[in-house]
């Protein structure tokens, strides 16, 4: 099969002014000869602000801004090859060498790429599996997330296994995308995880976020707005940063909301600018909360006036010391290096960095060591995998290929420095955690807290070593103080964390955990005051029959049957006398029967009410005191005839003599109110009823009257009550012994007065004793006859039976008829 191949002069399109074909490149610290080669990128130096350029060139990143933080990673790639080929037991026989680039930029360092995926300056497409289709098995790099977007797909293409030590953001974590990409660095999702974390554990509701413009700042943004929503955290200002970013308005944006948290989602160098502007504008009393690119910068902590601008904490890599690297630098800086200008090298591969000394280095931002360092162990660990390496040889008959590499790194599963480096099905880290740092006085990065990931989270923060700006008190951060207990939030503007406090009225309650913005309507058997946060059960009354007064009203009622059968019997004995006759003669049995049948009515206004006790509780009462009112009436209406009507109207007597008006009148009183209350009860019979409206506490049980249903057997008690006063107190001057009608007044006005204040009360008391009180009602309406009506007739009967004769009453009827005649 003939091999397709196409020869690219990398170097001369780029504008890199360097022959095409270098045979010897003198030994430097960008790269070092081997078995296998590892390629590196590394922004050693770093591109401030837009690159203008006119015509097709590349950067010669040498004369930008050098980064001593990445130049210290740089020196861990460098280290750790070297420690590895000086190992025994990984890769044993096998050299590693390395090709590292600067790569200051994200868009034109793209000839170290070329470099990196050429074989012999010549890039091939790749055709077979044979062919070899880099030069490199692997590349570490690079360090930010814009870096990697750039230039991760010229690895993708051909599998070249691409193990970032920086690249943050969360669109690496795509396979689909991203195939042959790892990260021994925790992406933005981890590190958002651990600032909301912050946020939570210091109560912080009002934050700011600030955020480099680009992809890793991006990413970290929409992250945070994902992991703060439907959350107490508000977000009240938020804005990117670049190299034309105006501070001055930034700040005047920043107090006019009132933000005292500002969270600084950015690389070093932009977080540079922003503090420094932060310090020349004198913004003070401020809490920033450092993202792990910079929070443990070496020169902002100590940096003039950094503790006016308020408190800085962070979120770091661990401070993990790597054992020989510090020997590695100060051997370096002792072995004379040939980057000489007069040579010819490749593109980049010059640090021009003379004022750098070992010391410089070691005390440069740790920050991404171990992701570096980590990072070149899980290279050689896998190709020690592919090669098959065991019994101090490795194979090297194999022709490795990076996806060949790739498949084993997918694999790594090895211990270094006491973490167990794995990676997950994303290519991220299964491993690592995180610190929680404080620049303190003497300008350090003080660990005052972790988040460890793995084998478990676990969150921990000693505020105690944080030295407040404050006056030594927590900082607090929000938009409206929160409100008091029982009072929910009314929502002003855009933001949740802008609210009115209001208190929830009674019956009602408000749940901040579920919903601190309404309040929830209690359950009708739930009570609550006004300002609460629970619901309390409302206690259900009623009266039970061991109750006091029901004992006493029952008694009384038991009382009352046993007065009316003695003075049954007692009448029986006597019916032939004229006391007896006087008092209605055969009308006294049945008026003591329907009292006694009325007493039975007050024993159901006790205990816990149904639908046949609220019909006893009424209608025995409203039926049996209709006969004896009627009973009453006619009484009244036959003393009256006798005495006043029989000599002006003798027709009357005699038609009432032979029809037998009085019992006329009392049968169709008593059919008449037993068809309304027949008819009153089959439209609304009564029922339990359960009084939620009279008291916010209690739930009083009674039964349900419906009063329309019954208006009509109220309106004939009512009708024969007002005839049986009229007829009475016509009655008033009779005999004495004939004077019932005196007593009958007076039972009547005892029985109106009664439900006079009955009715008041009710009126005014709904609780549960108004049961007691109507049962002590009818008890007295029902008294009332008895005692003022039948017991002076009994008292005559014992005590004074010599009035008890005919000749005694027929001697007061004549003195009667006397005194009219005159």
């Amino acid at each position: 099969m003939r091999k397709c191949h196409v020869a690219l002069a990398v170097p001369r399109l780029l504008g890199c002014l360097l022959p095409l074909l270098i045979d010897v490149i003198t030994a430097s610290e960008f790269e070092l000869d081997g078995d296998y080669l590892i390629g590196g990128l590394f922004d050693i130096h770093h591109v401030s602000g837009a690159y203008r350029h006119y015509k097709p060139e590349t950067i010669a990143c040498s004369s930008e801004r050098l980064i001593l933080s990445s130049y210290r990673r740089f020196q861990v790639m460098r280290f750790s090859i070297d420690e590895i080929n000086n190992s025994t037991d990984l890769l044993p026989n096998v050299t590693l060498g390395y090709e590292i680039f600067d790569h200051c930029s994200d868009i034109q360092n793209f000839p170290g790429i070329f470099n990196l995926i050429s074989e012999n300056n010549v890039i091939y497409p790749w055709d077979e599996l044979s062919s070899n289709v880099s030069k490199v098995i692997a590349v570490v790099g690079t360090y930010t997330s814009t870096e990697t977007l750039s230039v991760a797909p010229l690895f993708m293409m051909d599998l070249i296994p691409m193990v970032s030590y920086g690249a943050a953001s969360s669109v690496f974590s795509r396979k689909q995308n991203f195939p042959s990409f790892l990260r021994t660095v925790h992406p933005n999702k981890d590190v958002i995880e651990v600032v909301y974390k912050i946020l939570q554990n210091f109560n912080w509701r009002w934050v700011a976020f600030l955020y480099s413009d680009g992809d890793y700042g991006k990413d970290g943004l929409d992250l945070f707005l994902k992991k703060i929503k439907d959350t107490e955290i508000c977000l009240a200002y938020t804005k990117s940063l670049n190299s034309n970013t105006d501070y001055p308005l930034l700040f005047r944006q920043l107090e006019a909301q009132r933000v005292n948290i500002i969270i600084v989602f950015a690389p070093e160098w932009t977080a540079e600018a922003l503090i420094k502007g932060a310090i020349k504008e004198n913004v003070t009393n401020k809490v920033w909360i450092a993202g792990d690119a910079w929070s443990l910068h070496q020169e902002l902590p100590k940096e003039n006036g950094i503790r006016n601008i308020g408190t800085v904490l962070g979120v770091a890599e661990p401070k993990m010391a790597i054992p020989g690297f510090n020997y590695f630098i100060y051997s370096s800086a002792a072995r004379p290096q040939h980057d000489n200008k007069d040579e010819q090298k490749f593109c980049n591969q010059i640090c021009e960095c003379p004022n750098v000394t070992a010391a410089d280095v070691i005390n440069a931002d740790p920050s991404f060591n171990f992701p570096v360092y980590s990072a070149v162990y899980a290279v050689a660990h896998a190709l020690h995998n592919v090669l098959q390496c065991g019994s101090g040889r490795c194979n090297k008959d194999i022709s490795v290929q990076p996806y060949m590499v790739l498949t084993a790194l997918r694999k790594s599963n090895f211990v270094l420095l006491n973490e167990s480096v794995q990676f997950d099905e994303n290519g991220d880290p299964m491993f690592g955690s995180y610190s929680i740092v404080f620049w303190n006085q003497s300008g350090e990065a003080e660990e005052v807290g972790f988040h460890r990931f793995h084998p478990f989270l676990h969150f921990f923060v000693n505020s105690t070593k944080i030295q407040w700006h404050s006056d030594g008190k927590e900082p607090v951060s929000f938009c409206s103080k929160e409100c008091p207990e029982g009072y929910s939030k009314a929502q002003e503007g855009i933001h949740k964390c802008c609210f009115k406090c209001k208190i929830c009225p009674d019956g009602t309650y408000i749940n901040t955990t579920e919903d601190p913005y309404n309040c929830i309507s209690c359950k009708e058997t739930e009570w609550s005051d006004p300002g609460s946060t629970l619901c309390r059960l409302r206690l259900v009354e009623f009266i039970p029959f061991t109750d006091s007064g029901a004992i006493v009203i029952m008694s009384g009622a038991s009382t009352f049957v046993g007065l009316t059968v003695a003075m049954s019997v007692l009448f029986a004995f006597n019916y032939n006398t004229p006391v007896v006759r006087s008092a209605g003669g055969p009308m006294c049995f049945l008026i003591l029967g329907c009292l006694t049948l009325c007493s039975v009515s007050v024993f159901f206004y006790f205990d816990k009410p149904t639908i046949p006790s609220c019909v006893l509780r009424f209608l025995p009462f409203l039926l049996f005191f209709t006969v004896c009112l009627a009973c009453f009436v006619v009484r009244s209406f036959q003393i009256i005839c006798i005495f006043k009507i029989a000599a002006k109207f003798p027709k009357l007597l005699n038609w009432w003599m032979k029809y037998h008006g009085q019992w006329l009148v009392i049968s169709v009183a008593f059919v008449t109110q037993a068809v309304l209350l027949i008819i009153g009860y089959s439209v609304a019979p009564p029922k339990p009823y359960r009084d939620m409206f009279s008291y916010t506490e209690l739930i009083i049980l009674g039964c349900d009257l419906n009063l329309k249903a019954i208006s009509g057997s109220v309106s004939l008690l009512v009708s024969l009550c007002s005839l049986c006063f009229i007829f009475s107190y016509m009655g008033k001057d009779l005999p004495k012994n004939y004077n019932e009608a005196k007593a009958i007044t007076f039972c009547l006005l005892l029985l109106i007065l009664t439900w006079i204040v009955l009715t008041t009360t009710t009126m005014l008391y709904h609780g549960k004793h108004i049961h007691t009180f109507t049962a002590l009602a009818v008890l007295s309406s029902l008294y009332s006859f008895l005692l003022w009506y039948f017991f002076p007739k009994c008292y005559i009967i014992i005590f004074q039976p010599h009035k008890n004769t005919q000749q005694h009453f027929q001697g007061l009827i004549q003195n009667y008829t006397k005194t009219v005649s005159q």
